[in-house]
């Protein structure tokens, strides 16, 4: 099941009905208070979630998402007003998996609801990553920087992952896009950059392994400096 939080009705009923023609289950919810009602009874595989908002503002349904252990995980994508990059970044910060700018196409829509699910689902790892003073466990989805457990969004934690695992070598934006987004647009490899931001704030002095390599993209080095 996806939920869609957006008052907007016209946008709503045709999310609606475009991911239920593509195979999906939608339901759409005008206040947040329906959505809180609702997710009591069900939780989605995913949830498209609108900024603008009566009652409550997206980011800050977010956050309360984010900050529940039965909902930290929960896959969501932004809907956000054209142009507006201060909601984009701040939508990111705060734990969202991806975002979508007003208007959007259906197809881009399915696309990137598509990509997510099949990002979103379990992955075969190994038992343990382990590269200078980062720890990761796939499995427990937990991260250990410098002894210190540190609690990463779906995304931060994927984008981790992926470069633990082949550590030396370098991602460009677009790959990592690809592979942990599903798709690769030019025009959105600040996601990424955001990603990597965040990334290393919650490494602490961890962090700095992830290097930026200018005109390319990020590696993480083996060994610690």
């Amino acid at each position: 099941m996806i939920y869609i939080l957006e008052d907007d009705s016209n946008i709503r009923e045709l999310v609606t009905y475009t991911l239920n023609r593509s195979g999906h289950q939608a339901v759409g919810f005008e206040l947040p208070s329906q959505f809180w009602n609702a997710l009591e009874q069900e939780q989605p595989e995913l949830l498209l979630l609108d900024i603008m908002l009566p009652e409550q503002d997206g980011l800050s349904i977010l956050k309360r998402l984010r900050s529940s252990s039965a909902t930290s995980q929960l896959p969501v994508i932004m809907l956000t007003a054209k142009g507006s990059e201060y909601d984009r970044v701040t939508g990111l910060d705060n734990g969202a998996d991806d975002y979508i700018s007003k208007p959007f196409g259906m197809m881009e829509l399915v696309a990137r609801v598509n990509a997510l699910l099949r990002r979103a689902k379990p992955q075969t790892d190994p038992d343990e990553l382990s590269v200078g003073g980062i720890r990761l466990f796939p499995a427990r989805h937990q991260v250990f920087s410098g002894g210190q457990e540190v609690t990463l969004t779906h995304k931060e934690f994927e984008l981790l992952r992926q470069l633990m695992l082949q550590p030396g070598i370098v991602f460009t934006r677009e790959k990592l896009l690809n592979q942990i987004w599903g798709y690769t647009f030019e025009a959105e490899s600040r996601t990424v950059d955001v990603h990597i931001r965040t990334l290393r704030q919650k490494l602490g002095d961890c962090g700095s392994q992830i290097e930026t390599v200018r005109g390319t993209g990020y590696r993480i080095r083996e060994e610690e400096a």
